[in-house]
């Protein structure tokens, strides 16, 4: 699921999906299978939407 189709208020803090993307990055060792580089793009379209709704909170 994209994070732009998440209802408003769902989408993760930008930390947790940092913490994510740390994660699968350690679990590959590096290189990233043709699956896992997919879910790495999803989670950094959806860590971009967390770091966007941080912005707009702080403003």
């Amino acid at each position: 699921m994209s994070p732009d189709s998440l209802p408003p208020g769902s989408v993760r803090s930008a930390a947790e999906v940092n913490e994510q993307i740390r994660t699968l990055w350690m679990r590959a060792d590096g290189t990233l299978s043709a699956e896992e580089r997919a879910e790495y793009e999803l989670l950094v379209i959806e860590w971009a939407a967390a770091i966007r709704g941080q912005v707009i909170e702080a403003a």
